[in-house]
């Protein structure tokens, strides 16, 4: 048996009385601590309580700070301009600053007070008016009568306009032949004839030749697109500073294509995937689109791509009809796809204005093209099915992206395979043609002609020769047709890149200038090219795999509708003067 230690047992006691007396001290602690986290508790639950209840009055107390604040700005920026004399500019100095808040402030009047308090008022006028028009478009001759009178009087004013506007230029009309020509062969090859809806065949006419007098006549509106185009120029070559950064100056400064104009693509998708997240896009695009429907009478689906394209592009513009893409009919469907064949998206302008060609001209072509390709569907592909796609059934997804960062990160990101397609394409093509023009050459040199090739370097060029007739029926000089046709020539076969650098030589070297220039910007401003057939068919048979047979029953008709409708644009372009 083990002796039992004294010793040990008086230590076990004193540290067991330390322990029983450091208890309360320890039990105190965590007490006061518990006390302390319910008091800071409640007052955060008093401040939060706070400021609930009177959140509205903090709101509109920021708001009255931050407007002040924008009224003292405005108001130190007049006087400094009145100080030193300047002038307004309008489209870069004191003039944009007060264009830019009076655009702001009338908006924000509308919104938060006409259309609040006044709206049902507004609409309540309006309604004798409208039943009016419905009354008379439901008897029996009511809507031809009027329409017939409608369109009897535009026509009038366009004459008279031409008129009036060609008396010391009348080989301008020239581009008349071309317009009668393009819709000509638009109603002979039609899909169904006998099924043409001429409102919205008239209208996109009509809205193409406003648009063109706005932007291409009247020097006031073309002083307003000349300052957009050299805004978005700008705009785009703030992307050669991230860039620089990460290529260097040396490799952007000297026009690397890859490097100095290809970023631009990144840096516009950020910006637009961060607008799709604010809802900014979705709301302007929806705006345009219903703008769009209401006049033309095209469905929501077919306007709001129409409208999205100028902007975001034909491979991005399908996103905001996803859900809907399964329900369109096969007329809407080569409707979407023409309309992205026929314009040109904001990511590539910078790689167009770089080559040479002059953005006074390239945005109004694309604009001026939106709603000429809903018009020219109309007639080469008629509406035979009921639409599924009205407007009461259309509602735009949200933007999955979880924070502004994310949604920025997801738009650069996303721009990478049309930055790495881009490249691809024009490597690919570049070289096919090269290898065509070394076939040719070999064919040609057995026979005595070793220049032969598909480029302007010989007579008998092919592509040139092609397209001479139909750029004189638009309008073109004939001393410079062959050089126009051959642009047009490689816009089809190739792609419109390498047409606009080839245009840009052209340039240089003097052989177009002036009109034969600016219709050959408008001519050959669109995506279609047998490059885009492959991403169209890409992008929609991803998105909507079963309707993949129908779009490729419809790919090559959108592919003839998107080209003609460049041409068409550019005539009407010819007929205003460029």
């Amino acid at each position: 048996m083990e002796k039992f230690d004294v010793n040990e047992s008086n230590e076990l006691d004193v540290l067991e009385n330390g322990r029983r007396k450091s208890e309360p001290i320890t039990s105190q602690n965590a007490n006061t601590h518990h006390k302390s986290q319910i008091s800071q508790k409640s007052r955060g639950n008093a401040i939060n309580a706070y400021l609930s209840k009177h959140r509205r009055i903090f709101k509109v107390f920021g708001l009255i700070i931050l407007n002040l604040f924008i009224i003292a700005y405005i108001i130190c920026a007049g006087v400094y301009w009145k100080k030193n004399h300047c002038d307004l500019q309008w489209c870069d100095g004191y003039g944009m600053l007060l264009i830019l808040a009076g655009l702001i402030y009338l908006g924000l009047f509308y919104f938060l007070i006409v259309k609040r308090y006044f709206g049902k008022y507004i609409v309540q006028c309006c309604l004798p008016v409208t039943n009016s028009l419905e009354r008379l478009q439901n008897t029996k001759y009511g809507t031809c009568i009027g329409a017939t009178i409608f369109y009897s009087i535009v026509l009038t004013a366009i004459i008279i306009f031409l008129i009036l506007d060609t008396a010391e230029s009348r080989y301008r009309l020239i581009s008349i032949v071309g317009i009668i020509v393009i819709l000509g062969l638009g109603w002979i090859f039609s899909k169904h004839r006998k099924q043409i809806k001429w409102r919205p065949v008239f209208w996109g006419l009509i809205l193409q030749f406003v648009l063109g007098v706005l932007t291409l006549r009247w020097p006031i509106g073309r002083s307003v697109f000349q300052c957009i185009s050299d805004k978005v120029a700008t705009f785009l070559d703030f992307a050669k500073v991230g860039a620089s950064f990460v290529f260097s100056d040396n490799i952007v400064n000297n026009g690397v294509f890859a490097f100095a104009v290809l970023p631009v693509i990144f840096f516009f998708s950020f910006i637009v995937q961060v607008m799709c997240y604010l809802g900014a896009m979705q709301w302007i695009i929806t705006k345009l689109g219903w703008i769009l429907q209401s006049i033309m009478g095209t469905t929501l689906c077919e306007s709001l791509s129409a409208a999205a394209n100028p902007f975001i592009g034909m491979s991005e513009s399908p996103l905001l009809i996803k859900p809907y893409i399964n329900q369109l009919t096969s007329s809407e469907l080569h409707a979407i796809l023409s309309s992205g064949f026929s314009t040109v998206s904001g990511s590539v302008l910078a790689a167009y204005i770089a080559f040479g060609a002059d953005p006074a001209n390239l945005i109004p072509a694309s604009v001026m093209s939106a709603p000429t390709a809903l018009s020219y569907c109309k007639l080469f592909y008629p509406e035979t099915e009921q639409s599924l796609t009205k407007f009461e059934n259309i509602k735009l997804e949200k933007s999955s992206d979880t924070s502004i960062i994310d949604a920025a990160t997801n738009g650069a990101l996303a721009a990478l395979p049309i930055v790495l397609g881009i490249v691809a394409n024009i490597v690919a093509f570049v070289s096919f043609v090269a290898f065509l023009n070394g076939m040719l050459s070999w064919f040609g040199g057995l026979v005595g002609y070793e220049e032969l090739s598909l480029e302007v370097t010989h007579p008998l060029i092919i592509l040139a020769k092609i397209f001479m007739p139909l750029s004189w029926i638009m309008g073109v000089p004939w001393e410079h047709c062959e050089d126009v046709g051959t642009l047009i020539g490689l816009k089809t076969v190739v792609n419109e890149l390498i047409a606009y650098q080839k245009m840009g030589e052209f340039k240089k070297q003097g052989r177009i200038y002036g009109r034969s220039e600016a219709i050959a910007t408008f001519a050959i401003c669109g995506f279609a090219n047998p490059g885009s057939i492959g991403i169209q068919i890409g992008v929609f048979s991803s998105l909507a795999p079963e309707s993949k047979e129908r779009i490729t029953d419809v790919i090559l008709r959108a592919f003839v509708a998107g080209s003609a409708v460049s041409f068409l644009t550019a005539s009407i372009a010819g007929k205003i003067d460029i």
